[in-house]
């Protein structure tokens, strides 16, 4: 009985720290553009497993961390925040890849994530 009783309590205490409430969103459309993100970049870069899921990872983390910004902030200043995120997400990545790799995503990155575009008229 005592053996069934711990095998519960360690099999609920796993289910609730796998569970980060920080990157929980019910917005499917972020881990979907991440997803999509994550093949273009693993077509040049050629990722393993482990590196796939970490970069998919970080990728929804800095996608969540757009939203909030293009929800708060308009033209140019949007623009700038997005930069500065987009430089804080080359930095985390260079914990994921390989330097070889990290060059190849930086050379990438413009083309697969472009920063975007502000209208004059919307400033």
């Amino acid at each position: 009985m005592k053996t069934i009783i711990y095998t519960l309590i360690f099999a609920f205490t796993l289910q609730l720290s796998a569970q980060d409430p920080i990157l929980q969103t019910d917005d499917e459309s972020i881990e979907e553009r991440a997803a999509k993100i994550t093949d273009k970049y693993d077509e040049q870069i050629e990722l393993d497993a482990k590196q796939n899921i970490l970069f998919k990872k970080k990728v929804e983390q800095f996608l969540q961390r757009e939203e909030k910004i293009r929800a708060n902030y308009k033209g140019k200043a949007m623009l700038n925040e997005i930069k500065k995120l987009r430089i804080a997400e080359t930095m985390e990545m260079r914990n994921v890849l390989t330097r070889p790799q990290l060059e190849l995503y930086k050379k990438l990155k413009p083309k697969i994530q472009p920063l975007g575009y502000v209208d004059e008229k919307e400033e």
